[in-house]
């Protein structure tokens, strides 16, 4: 990649708009400890197509980079390829995980410029990557824990637009080519369109700090409050408050552990990322949950087993809700929804479906969550117990409940 020390040119109406105005998710960063596995990971598992590269062929010789598409999903998986860089030493201490959850916006420079002097602490200046075909110029806050968010904007071939036809991501890129998975991947495909929400786990007393920085640094609005009493179990609980970007672009709920007889997931989570906050689950939208499960269970996705109880009470609780609010009744095979273990739930708005995956890695610290909406807008209130009695049943078989 080659670095120039000008932003990127921006129109004069673009100059004008909101420096926070999100356009999109640019992508999320995972940092891992391999990424061509990793790669190789996602695309059986979950169907992504491992589109672009870049590492020392490329001539990127400080980290390895590979770009998973799937729908409006952009995953980036980056290796450090010596023990100094900052993705080495982060696998080292916490494993496998999202660091950055990267949004398109206009001006990247102005974006961070405007975080800075609302409150934000940098997590790299604005540096700005360009060839003969464009630009793409990037910028980093720090968020909770090890998180971060950056701000992209794209000139030239390197225009979001073209990026999401597989154009390249960044200079320094290149694409790949005889990926076999690839084909297959789009004869079999699993039909995830784009990330529904990111959640992010902090410590107990930091939620409200971190809603404040969202709302100060940020200018989310709140979304959703969750208490004890709307999540909990016999043994344990969390709290959750919903960060909302605006603009339809994503949803940041922010857990903390509450509470309880035992230990929670949120505690379990930070017991193992060295006490400290992060990402704790990526929701990805499908519009046929039914169809996108069975495709990922036949491919070996390990999802938390659901009680047969569950089933006995959910369409007495979800037709009543729907019937009430003047909603038709669920149409998917109600059959179909129980072999495949897929949690339904209802409000005033319509239905959703969901399903989460257990830990994608060792350390029990991510995991995905499959979700299809039919009006509602909520997170499943209907299914938190249902859902932490699975949880707690998958901690106390690792020995951490």
């Amino acid at each position: 990649m080659t670095t120039a020390s000008t932003p990127a040119s921006i129109t004069k109406t673009q100059s004008t708009t909101d420096p926070l105005r999100l356009i999109d998710v640019d992508h999320i960063r995972f940092y891992v400890g391999n990424a061509k596995q990793a790669a190789y990971f996602y695309a059986h598992t979950f169907g992504f197509q491992v589109q672009q590269f870049a590492d020392l062929t490329t001539g990127s010789r400080e980290e390895s980079n590979y770009l998973l598409t799937q729908g409006n999903i952009r995953l980036l998986l980056t290796t450090g390829l010596n023990a100094n860089q900052q993705s080495s030493q982060e696998v080292l201490k916490y494993g496998d995980g999202v660091k950055d959850v990267a949004f398109t916006v206009f001006d990247a420079e102005r974006t961070y410029e405007k975080t800075i002097s609302n409150g934000a602490e940098s997590a790299f200046e604005p540096v700005t990557y360009s060839d003969d075909k464009g630009s793409v110029t990037m910028a980093g806050i720090k968020t909770y824990g090890r998180a971060q968010h950056s701000f992209v904007s794209r000139s030239g071939e390197y225009a979001l637009p073209k990026v999401k036809l597989g154009g390249l991501f960044t200079p320094g890129f290149a694409l790949m080519q005889n990926f076999s998975l690839n084909d297959y991947n789009k004869a079999n495909p699993c039909g995830l369109k784009f990330v529904d929400h990111c959640v992010g786990n902090v410590e107990e007393g930091k939620m409200n700090h971190w809603v404040a920085w969202y709302e100060s640094v940020m200018e989310f609005k709140l979304f959703k409050h969750f208490d004890d009493n709307d999540i909990s179990t016999e043994y344990s609980a969390l709290m959750s408050k919903v960060m909302d970007s605006g603009f339809g672009v994503i949803k940041m709920p922010i857990n903390e552990p509450a509470q309880g007889k035992k230990k929670s997931q949120i505690l379990e989570y930070l017991e193992w990322h060295d006490m400290t906050p992060g990402i704790q689950h990526l929701a990805m939208r499908t519009d046929d949950e039914l169809n996108s499960v069975a495709e990922l269970r036949r491919r070996g996705v390990d999802f938390l087993s659901i009680p047969d109880s569950y089933y006995q009470s959910v369409w007495e609780r979800v037709d009543a809700t729907l019937k009430a609010n003047g909603h038709e009744a669920v149409k998917e095979d109600h059959e179909r929804i129980r072999d495949l273990g897929i949690l339904v739930d209802a409000d005033d708005e319509g239905y959703l479906l969901q399903l989460f995956t257990k830990p994608l890695q060792d350390r029990p610290t991510l995991f995905f969550e499959i979700i299809s909406r039919h009006g509602s807008q909520s997170f499943g209130k209907g299914n938190f117990k249902a859902l932490f009695q699975s949880l707690e049943i998958e901690q106390d078989r690792r020995g951490n409940l």
